[in-house]
Formats: structure tokens, sequence, C-alpha cells
């Protein structure tokens, strides 16, 4: 229990949930010290009917196996609430803490190491230290408007704030529009306006309301299709735009180090400073032209944003690309031509071409290391692991950031690419499939977009 709770703490420090830490910290050494305490003021001896291998010397009320499970599992659902927005998973992830520490409660019995009341003392223990820690350690991130000073305003405003709801990616819209009017209120923003997405209309009639309404910030949460279509509705407004991260992949708000959980996301949107960063025209055969704002890509990639099964992606998230991509890994090499800015267009083969506005894609994955968003240049990464097992040595170099170059791993950079495939292939812009086609053509606009990042 040690080893687990020194691994929590240091795995909420690194993620900057200090205030989790010391609440896991507080709790777990408030257990510990009240079961000794107990322990040895009462004096309660053992059962008689213990198991004799590993016999217990030692008191017995309260068990402290029951009092530790029952204080991190105690821990472990409230972050669960917390911080797991998916219904399904934070369900699971209950139901499999609840079940262990049963299972640690029973194992106690079964070996008759305790009375039952041990047992039952140690849990009621172990949630009175809880709910006392609680009700002085509040575990939530504090609000960048209360520890930092206000940022100087530019020009005088009416500090009108419009939000742009895709409402399936919000559990509960009503608790939602409560807490970000009343974040809101606390930050000096007036009344919000409310939009909803349609599928229809993704969000770009929605921005452009927003923008002739006069809005000083747009705050929109969804998930990536959902901000690509706001952000490029705004782009050369000056308008902010405040991205509260609400889907699968959430790409854009990870590069940016944008929080995932919600009213962090708020509080950056609301108290965070601005950012330019560049926008993506994009175009090609049977699409419209368009933008993106994270990446493009023909082959494996896009191969396995076409076979992610929508049911299971609803259940399970992210898990659901991890399926379609074991599914999608001998995707047919296929031949491109590739042409960077004025350069003479060169031919390779490979599996999957990605163009990259960011550094950071799916699950983490440093595909592109010196990508940046707001340099200027996008980052081409051409992959061709000819046989099965090559993709091993390629998932090692990416993730040790290699810079190496050779056919299996190539790279360029440029402001200006396109690229033409010998054949029909699947196409993706921030992870939505757009059909299968033989070319896609982009080109990099420089600090086009404002975006609210955290300070």
């Amino acid at each position: 229990m040690t080893i687990l709770t020194v691994l929590l703490v240091l795995a909420l420090v690194v993620r900057r949930q200090r205030w989790a830490a010391l609440l896991t910290a507080v709790v777990m050494a408030g257990t510990s010290l009240a079961t000794t305490g107990l322990k040895t003021w009462l004096g309660r001896d053992r059962p008689d009917w213990q198991d004799t291998l590993g016999l217990h010397e030692n008191f017995s009320f309260p068990s402290g196996h029951a009092s530790s499970s029952a204080a991190f599992a105690a821990i472990l659902i409230m972050l669960l609430v917390l911080f797991v927005r998916r219904t399904s998973l934070r369900r699971l992830g209950i139901g499999l803490t609840v079940a262990w520490w049963l299972l640690v409660c029973f194992d106690r019995l079964l070996l008759g190491r305790h009375y039952p009341t041990d047992v039952i003392g140690g849990t009621l223990l172990a949630l009175t230290v809880f709910f006392l820690a609680l009700a002085f350690i509040d575990p939530r991130p504090r609000s960048t408007a209360a520890n930092s000073e206000p940022l100087p305003e530019v020009y005088a405003s009416e500090r009108r704030l419009a939000v742009i709801l895709n409402p399936i990616k919000v559990e509960d819209v009503g608790q939602f529009r409560t807490v970000v009017a009343e974040m809101a209120r606390e930050s000096g923003w007036s009344e919000p306006t409310w939009q909803y997405t349609t599928i229809e209309d993704p969000g770009t009639g929605m921005a452009e309301r927003a923008a002739v309404s006069g809005a000083d910030l747009v705050m929109v949460c969804g998930g990536d299709g959902t901000v690509r279509e706001v952000c490029a509705e705004l782009a050369g407004t000056g308008i902010p735009v405040g991205i509260i991260p609400a889907g699968t992949g959430n790409l854009l708000a990870r590069n940016l180090e944008i929080p995932l959980y919600l009213r962090s996301a708020i509080d950056v949107a609301l108290n965070g400073q601005d950012r330019a960063i560049d926008l993506v025209n994009v175009g090609g055969d049977h699409i419209e032209d368009t933008h993106f704002m994270v990446m493009a890509g023909m082959g494996f990639d896009a191969a396995i944003m076409e076979g992610v099964n929508e049911d299971i992606k609803k259940k399970i998230g992210w898990v659901a690309y991890v399926i379609s991509g074991l599914k999608s890994l001998m995707f047919p090499a296929i031949r491109v031509e590739i042409q960077i800015d004025d350069e003479e267009p060169t031919v390779h083969r490979a599996r999957t071409v990605l163009v990259g506005n960011v550094g950071f894609l799916q699950a983490g994955m440093p595909l592109l290391p010196d990508a940046a968003i707001d340099d200027g240049v996008l980052d081409v990464v051409i992959l061709h692991p000819k046989k099965f097992l090559s993709w091993i040595p390629l998932a090692v170099r990416v993730l040790r950031k290699s810079q190496t170059v050779d056919e299996l791993i190539d790279r360029r950079t440029g402001a200006r690419v396109r690229i033409k495939a010998s054949a029909d292939t699947p196409r993706q812009l921030d992870g939505d499939s757009i059909g299968v086609g033989r070319e896609l053509w982009m080109e990099c606009v420089h600090g086009r977009l404002l975006v609210r990042v955290p300070r």
C-alpha cells in the first residue's frame, strides 16, 4: 500500500494535480496512524480460528488491511468521479475498485485473521479519515484567476462570452451550463450565450453568429471535429477561442497543454493567455477546400480512422482506435509523390504519410518531435515498414525521438505540401475520415488563430 500510495501521489504531481496528491498522502498517512493507534489502545486479540500458516500475533481491531484498502479505494473512486468523463469507463473503474476492496475484506475473514467487526471497523475508520480530510482539502485544481494577477487588457471590452457546445459530448448539459456560468461570473465575464452544434452544422454557423454578435471570447466544447470547424471560422477575426476538450483524441488540446479536466479547461479558457497558432488550408480531389489544426494523413492512419466502430468507440473510447489499428497494421504500401514548397517532387513507397501541425499524435506518440504549432511550417513523416515485425523498430525509434532518416522513416518540412497517390487511398483530417482519394494539398497559414492556453 505504501508503494501504491507513492506511485499515485507521484502520478498526480506529474499531472499537476497537486491538491489531489496532497489529499491522497494525508488520507493514507492518517488512516495508517489511526489504525496503529487504535490497535495499540484497544489491544484486542486475534480470533482463535486463525489459519496456522503465517499466524498473526499482533492486535486485531481494527483491520489494517481493510482500513488501508478502503482508504485507497475511496481515493480512487474520488479521482474517477473527478477526472474520468466517460460514464462506462467510470462505472467500470468504480466496480473494479469496490470488488478489490471486498476481496481484501473477505480474505481477512476467510483466513480467520480478523473478526467481522475488525473489517467493518477498519473500513469505517478509513472513510472517516477520508471525509474529514476532504472537508479541509479540495482535490480539484485551483483557478488561474484565484492564483494569478489579471492579464493586462489591450482594449476595454464588455467581456462577452459565447459558448458553442456539442451536446452529445457532455454527460449532463444542464450541469455543464451551470458550471460555465458560475465560473464565468467569478472571473468577471458576462452571462454566456449558448449555441448547440448539429449533424448538419458541426460548428461553422454557430461560430459565425458568435463573431457577428461581437463576442470577446468563444468557448467551444466538443471533439477535434467540432473544434476544427469553430477554429477555422474564427481564424483571422482576432477573437480568441477557448477549447474545452470533450472528445476521444483531443489532439489540439493535448498539444497546447490544455487540461482535460473540464473545470480546469474552462478556467484556462476564461483566464488563460492568448497564443497565435498556425492554421492549415487543405484541399484535394472529391473534397471541398477546408482547414485542419492538427494533422492530415493518407494511408494506414486514415484506414484506422475509417475502420473505427462508432458503437465500440462510444463504450470504450480511445481503445476503439487500438482495435482498428491492429486490424489495419498491414495496410498495403502505396506509391506516393510528395512535393514540398517549390522543390522537385520525390517518389516514395509508404504505408502512411502524415502531415502535422503539432508534434504529438494519438496516444501521445511523438511522431513529429520537431513540429511546433506556431512555427509557420508543416512537418511531414513517411512511414514504410516492409514487414509486420518492422513496426517494432519503427515504434522504438518514434518513442526515442530518433532523428535518423531512411526508408523506414523519412521526414520533410515546408510551408506547402502536395501528396499524390498512385491509387485511391483513405484520407483523414484531424482524426476524421474524409473518404478515399488520390491527392491532398496543404498550406500553412502562420499565426492565423488566437487560442487560450495556460499561463
